[in-house]
């Protein structure tokens, strides 16, 4: 192709610039780019949030399997039965969402916690308690379901004994890492009467299924204000790290035992005459080398001077007599 047959004529670079003239960009048909939408930001104090997660409560945890031990032994004389008790992992939840779950008519009953501020709920079903009137009574405690609204004068007895059971199995367990003591406030039937902690607050919820014999299972709720268990969590994560209560008296005594046993080097020095180089080589046997014997002479454990004592002779072997003492020394 040759330069003039690649190139544009006048005329056709006219036409070319009119067309270009011709055309126009709409501003207003471009959609402006969109903005995502920020959320509202909220402050978050490390370490001071109600929410932190169940795992900080590994102590509470750790108390379940003790716990379920205990409650067997409290459940079996009422059921007259072998009974299987089984925890369940704990959960945290808002207590106006815990209480929407339960059922109208419930078993509540509501413990101030000593010595700290708190209170302490234990949640029984109403048909377990009726069921266990009636094994306690000789029947077959298996399938009788409440009529609900409210205790008979015997559910409410076997509902007490129950209660103070399950409090005094939980006030042996804490006692051997955080005494606690649990002092009844009040008992209530509806949950939405049980004031606890505020409904926008979150409870540890404790559970555990109790399966009575041949009977259907059933749960027992223990509820307690996070905010009441953080600070205890904190002071046993604290001690342990530390070394629990600081003293141990049995090993204390171990360690005096072995250091009572330990062997150290016990010397005395009789003399220490002075001798030149050229005395030493020339030294041979059967000389005889002048020494003079003070009045006392030390007894050194290691390097340091701990009594002074006399020659002597006792049974026939020679003998330090102690005169002095200085055992400040092994200090």
């Amino acid at each position: 192709m040759t330069r003039a047959a690649s190139s544009l004529s006048g005329d056709e670079v006219a036409a070319l610039m009119d067309e270009l003239s011709d055309i126009s960009f709409d501003q207003e048909g471009v959609e402006p780019p969109k903005v995502r939408q920020v959320r509202d930001v909220e402050p978050y104090a490390l370490g001071q949030r109600k929410d932190r997660p169940v795992a900080h409560l590994a102590h509470l945890e750790r108390m379940n399997e003790r716990i379920a031990r205990r409650l067997r032994d409290v459940i079996e004389p009422i059921a007259q039965t072998r009974s299987k008790v089984d925890p369940i992992p704990l959960e945290t939840r808002r207590f106006d969402e815990w209480q929407r779950n339960q059922a109208d008519h419930m078993s509540l009953s509501l413990f101030r916690v000593r010595p700290v501020k708190g209170m302490m709920m234990v949640a029984v079903e109403p048909s377990f308690v009726t069921n266990m009137v009636d094994a306690f009574y000789g029947g077959t405690g298996n399938g009788l379901t409440t009529k609900g609204g409210e205790f008979t004068p015997s559910e409410q007895r076997l509902q007490r004994r129950l209660t103070d059971a399950i409090v005094e199995v939980l006030t042996r367990v804490w006692s051997d890492t955080f005494p606690l003591q649990f002092d009844f406030s009040t008992h209530e039937t509806n949950a939405a009467f049980a004031n606890m902690v505020r409904a926008d607050e979150p409870v540890v919820v404790q559970s555990f299924t109790i399966k009575p014999g041949m009977s259907r299972s059933t749960r027992v709720e223990i509820l307690y204000p996070l905010s009441l268990l953080q600070p205890i969590e904190d002071q046993i994560a604290a001690r342990t790290q530390a070394g629990a209560d600081g003293d141990d008296p049995e090993w204390k005594g171990k360690l005096l035992t072995a250091l009572d046993a330990v062997a150290l080097p016990v010397r005395s020095v009789l003399a220490r005459p002075e001798m030149s180089v050229a005395q030493l080589l020339a030294l041979k046997p059967g000389d005889v080398i002048p020494v003079n014997l003070s009045q006392t002479v030390p007894l050194l454990v290691g390097n340091r001077r701990f009594a002074e004592g006399t020659i002597g002779e006792q049974d026939g072997r020679a003998a330090l007599m102690i005169e002095s003492l200085n055992k400040e020394v092994l200090k």
